[in-house]
């Protein structure tokens, strides 16, 4: 029996121009014209073309796959439950039943017996017959009768808004169809803030439900197209955050809660460049502080405070400085205490600002990442924390800054145990070419040897200021049992070790990007983790585009590639300013179409741009037909390319969710099954005597 043969996109001319310079684009015709509805015949032919291929080849490898997706659900406990939480004089928890895909959410009153819980909501019940499922706003009213919750079965990011009387599960009003998720109720659980995306999936108005007459009326709308409106209450609930902005610029309003159709009062105009988020410490919406966020001194920002009365900046204190090793990333306001997010020289903190002064929390590990669990109550002298490392377990404490005491709630439950002194973790410093330290977070088997034979899975991201924490994963335990190595480059691009980290990875330092992450495979060659050839790669979206940019550069130190969602035909969509988020990405990339400089830059690295005729790695490429973020002839057009003109035989393979969107496959368990696809990918490429 021969192998499947792959799929050939047809070659149609097509071009245009910028800047004196054409552009030839034979795979334009993958864009179907009416999306975001897809129906052009020769499109969805040439996908579904991809998928039979890419089933084709998996056919013969369905053991391995199937064994991995067993090893990879039998770390998931088959029932599981969140710490409980309580609010308004009732505890709320999500579970996991036996076999269930998504979540159950309950409730019981404070004084209900242990085990007396009723649903609040299920998702499985919502998601039955829907090929995906996605829940959004999960809100309940104040008093304690109301339900709000929002649902996406299709990946589109367009939410349909319910409202049910929790006893009785009966509709309250219409359901609200292109909303944003989000949801904010008023004092008096009769109505309820709510956002509204427009055809480009941008959330550009907020608008008040009035439940007694169903009626809409306007909170705010947004007009510059490169702004998305947010919603948020503040942690003493008085008052409600209506903020506009894009990836560096904001501005923020406040409306009292008691009246969400009040006037929103601006608290500073918007300033290219200035980024600030506010809390409110006080017990009415007239009273007491705002606590500001702000880069407007330093980029890793400082922290302000501000009477309620005299919310601009002219009048904000300083309360707490960043600096070049300290970097504010978020704060709350509790009633008699200020807790403030940040990282110190890279690594996670949680500081408390208090009458007591000001404590940190303190970690045993030398490498960890911390974030907040669930905090909902303003009275509260508790904070709730995420913990985990490389080779901890997700562990959930309560921290009571008034005893310094940190208790630990729940760890999480890997089936068929863990145990973490199997495991090497290793926080690794590379010097990139132009002499910038970039950490890399390592874990391996203590089995493992470093003498250049072992694979390596180097993972990536390094955008838009996010950073890759250095957690626990119990799925990549079936690559590290195999003999892999596992590593998490932290490039330039994220805000790992401050917001410069993050500036100097965009716009015209783009490049530093792709730069690190080569380098730090360079580097685990050099110090004999592995070897040129043995590295398999992943990432997602614009870590996709990472993929695409460092197979262009140096395709002979990877010997397998995923990418998923990948953005990778990053000038086109900067040119078309009618794509969903292309506006709000020019601070990100650049705007091509009006600075000349920025269209060459984007040109020398875009991944489709800079495909070329020689050896490319095999290759997974994942797509979702129904992704907002990332359309699906981005990925569609780089495969078509990479096979008109790579020189190898390598395997290349795309796959097309055609029901989903930017996150793949939902379910807990069919989620699973992608990520067994891939680390079978790997494994046939690097270690195929360990299949």
């Amino acid at each position: 029996m021969s192998d499947p043969q792959p799929p050939i996109a047809p070659r149609r001319p097509y071009s245009h121009s910028y800047h004196g310079v054409e552009l030839n684009d034979p795979y334009f015709w993958l864009q179907d014209p009416n999306y975001p509805q897809v129906d052009d015949p020769d499109v969805l032919a040439y996908l579904q073309a991809e998928n039979a291929y890419f089933e084709a080849w998996y056919a013969p490898h369905a053991t391995l796959t199937q064994t991995l997706f067993e090893e990879l659900k039998a770390r998931k406990p088959e029932q599981d439950e969140s710490v409980p939480y309580e609010k308004n004089g009732w505890r709320y928890q999500w579970r996991f039943k036996a076999g269930d895909q998504y979540r159950v959410w309950l409730r019981q009153a404070v004084n209900d017996a242990p085990d007396h819980w009723t649903i609040l909501l299920d998702e499985n019940t919502l998601a039955a017959g829907c090929d995906y499922f996605r829940l959004g706003a999960l809100a309940v009213s104040p008093d304690g009768s109301k339900l709000a919750y929002s649902t996406d079965t299709n990946g589109s990011e367009r939410f349909v808004l319910q409202v049910i009387a929790i006893d009785s599960k009966t509709e309250l009003t219409p359901p609200i169809e292109n909303c944003a998720g989000s949801v904010v109720w008023n004092a008096a659980s009769d109505g309820f803030a709510y956002r509204l995306v427009n055809e480009q999936w941008r959330p550009d108005k907020a608008l008040y439900r009035n439940l007694d007459d169903g009626s809409d009326t306007l909170i705010y709308e947004e007009q510059d197209e490169a702004f998305f409106v947010g919603l948020g209450l503040s942690q003493s609930e008085q008052l409600m955050f209506v903020s506009a902005g894009d990836h560096v610029t904001s501005e923020v309003r406040m409306v009292p809660r008691a009246n969400l159709l009040a006037a929103p009062s601006l608290i500073e105009a918007r300033r290219e460049g200035h980024e600030y988020d506010v809390d409110h410490q006080g017990d009415t919406p007239t009273s007491g502080r705002l606590l500001v966020r702000s880069n407007r001194r330093h980029a890793n920002f400082d922290l302000f405070e501000t009477a309620i009365d005299q919310p601009n900046e002219q009048h904000w204190q300083a309360m707490l400085s960043g600096d070049d090793a300290h970097y504010l990333v978020g704060h709350v306001a509790f009633a008699d205490a200020v807790v403030v997010c940040l990282r110190i020289d890279g690594l996670d903190q949680i500081q408390i600002l208090s009458a007591k002064g000001t404590q940190q929390v303190n970690f045993p590990e030398p490498a960890y990442s911390l974030d907040l669990g669930t905090n909902p109550n303003y009275h509260s002298h508790t904070l709730r924390i995420a913990y985990t490392s490389m080779v901890t377990p997700q562990t959930v404490f309560d921290y009571h800054w008034q005893t310094d005491s940190l208790k630990t709630l729940k760890v999480q439950e890997i089936p068929g145990g863990f145990d973490p002194s199997d495991y090497i973790s290793q926080r690794l410093e590379v010097e990139a070419r132009d002499g910038s330290k970039v950490p890399m977070s390592v874990v391996r088997h203590k089995n493992t040897p470093v003498n250049g034979t072992a694979p390596v899975y180097l993972y990536g991201y390094g955008a838009y200021g996010h950073a890759i924490p250095p957690s626990f994963s119990s799925n990549v335990i079936s690559l590290l049992q195999r003999g892999f190595s596992f590593a998490i480059a932290h490039i330039r691009g994220g805000d790992d070790l401050g917001y410069h980290w993050y500036t100097s990875g965009k716009l015209g330092q783009r490049t530093n990007t792709f730069d690190d992450f080569v380098d730090c495979a360079k580097h685990l060659i050099d110090t004999g983790h592995t070897q040129a050839g043995k590295i398999a790669i992943g990432g997602g979206s614009a870590g996709g585009e990472l993929m695409g940019a460092v197979i262009n550069q140096a395709p002979e130190l990877f010997g397998a590639v995923a990418a998923h969602v990948p953005f990778v035909d990053v000038l086109t969509t900067m040119l078309n300013p009618a794509l969903p988020l292309t506006p709000m990405e020019w601070p990100e990339w650049g705007n091509p179409i009006e600075d000349a400089e920025a269209f060459e830059y984007i040109r020398s690295y875009s991944p489709v741009d800079q495909v070329s005729a020689k050896d490319y790695p095999p290759m997974l490429v994942t797509a979702g037909l129904n992704d907002p973020r990332v359309t699906y002839w981005e990925p569609a057009k780089w495969v078509a390319k990479l096979r008109y003109c790579k020189t190898d035989d390598n395997i290349m393979l795309l796959k097309t969710n055609m029901g989903a969107g930017h996150g793949g496959q939902s379910g807990r368990f069919t989620a699973l099954q992608e990520l067994a696809e891939e680390y079978a990918f790997f494994l046939l490429h690097l270690a195929p005597d360990q299949d």
